[in-house]
């Protein structure tokens, strides 16, 4: 009888962005332990201007020069980083008045600055044309609002109309088009609404389309971004003006868990190089874009908190830290995951260390949901050490209820 061959254990993929020296972990050139102390506390988040430049070169490496970079700013608006994000990037989209002020503030061009969501209110809307920024309509109802400003400010709005496709990105781990959705405008709704645009006379430009996020298949990607195409240059018949912008959305996925994978770009800015040529032909004037919020900041950040005490219970280790789901609800599973998983975690001054444990990493509050590592092979660590939480960059602290059972507050950096 064969005995069969047991399958590897799937193990995450190397945090290799980040480099250490005598085991310390290392961010814009500052060894872990001297970095908190020049924060003065933990817990707090960093993010590195050296791994944010970084993407941002690489991306402009793979895809087509005339393809323009958004940073969507939901996935951090730490200030600091917008306003570093907004030198190396060519526009910034927001999903807020909040969001567009933090834009506006940081150096942002208006005229490459556009505004999605659903659900805007009345004053934001108003707020956007004063603004001059362009407005990804979502539903009919912000039609009118807009064309009302419009007219009492003398401006024209610019608008953009959010589509939702009947297709979704396959492998998404979150689907932000297909089906029914909160997200844009049906497919068969909009000419509709490019015929009011024309009534009114606001400032048509472009289509919106954002199938999905944290996608980690390049083939689900370019299929997407080729569907999402198609769907414009037919819907771009029924608009009264020649398509100027059209977003094909983002959807690039950083690994989280035990046996992903880095997206390959190859692929997609082989995809996005043949869908350009096409737009040349049949969309001469439509510039295209790519929207991308998690894939330029995430893998830049980290969450570092202190262990506070350790503790065995019944043969388990316990690394108790000062900081825990208040923080980093993302890393605890407690935001969007079905069946929990691990986030990449190290102990930061104590990597490469030969002698390691399996414990698990709980925060201080008092609920059994404040884990950020479940049994996790880990160097062996003890109070006073520090707790990294890798791919922290994106989706960490302002997602997160740190108002939750009154703990300190986390403080954030750009190292």
């Amino acid at each position: 009888m064969n005995t069969p061959v047991p399958r590897p254990t799937p193990v995450h993929a190397p945090m290799s962005q980040f480099s250490a020296a005598e085991g310390q972990l290392l961010i814009g050139g500052h060894r872990l332990e001297t970095l908190a102390a020049r924060v003065g506390q933990t817990p707090f988040y960093a993010y590195s201007r050296d791994l944010l430049r970084a993407r941002v070169a690489q991306l402009r490496s793979a895809l087509p020069a005339q393809v323009k970079l958004h940073y969507a700013m939901k996935a951090n608006p730490l200030p600091a980083v917008v306003q570093f994000m907004a030198a190396l990037v060519d526009g910034i989209d927001v999903a807020s008045a909040g969001e567009l002020q933090v834009a506006l503030n940081a150096g942002a061009d208006p005229a490459e600055v556009s505004f999605a969501g659903p659900g805007k209110r009345d004053p934001e809307l108003r707020q956007s044309v004063a603004a001059g920024v362009l407005v990804n309509v979502e539903s009919m109802r912000e039609l009118p609002v807009l064309a009302a400003a419009s007219q009492e400010l003398g401006l024209p709005a610019r608008v953009a109309v959010r589509v939702n496709p009947d297709f979704e990105l396959k492998g998404s781990g979150m689907k932000m088009g297909g089906g029914p959705k909160q997200f844009g405008v049906d497919t068969e709704v909009v000419p509709d609404v490019l015929a009011f645009i024309a009534r009114e006379g606001l400032a048509f430009e472009g289509f919106h389309l954002f199938a999905g996020s944290q996608n980690l298949r390049a083939e689900s990607i370019c299929e997407a971004q080729q569907k999402s195409y198609e769907l414009a240059l037919r819907l771009a018949q029924h608009a009264h003006t020649p398509v100027k912008f059209l977003n094909l959305g983002g959807g690039f996925g950083i690994p989280y868990f035990p046996g992903e994978q880095r997206l390959d770009l190859a692929p997609i800015g082989a995809n996005l190089a043949a869908i350009c040529e096409r737009a040349q032909q049949e969309m001469p004037q439509a510039g295209i874009v790519i929207e991308l919020g998690r894939y330029l900041v995430g893998e830049a950040g980290i969450y570092v908190t202190r262990i506070v005490d350790r503790k065995v219970s019944r043969g388990q280790v316990f690394l108790v830290t000062d900081g825990g789901l208040n923080h980093h609800l993302s890393a605890s599973g407690n935001f969007g995951q079905v069946v929990r998983k691990n986030y990449p975690v190290g102990i930061g001054n104590r990597m490469g260390a030969a002698d390691r444990e399996n414990a698990s990493v709980v925060g201080p509050l008092c609920t059994p949901l404040d884990l950020l590592a479940d049994r996790m092979d880990l160097p062996t660590a003890q109070i006073g050490d520090l707790v990294v939480v890798f791919q922290s960059g994106a989706y960490g602290a302002s997602s997160s209820p740190q108002g939750f059972l009154g703990h300190p507050v986390y403080v954030e950096v750009l190292a």
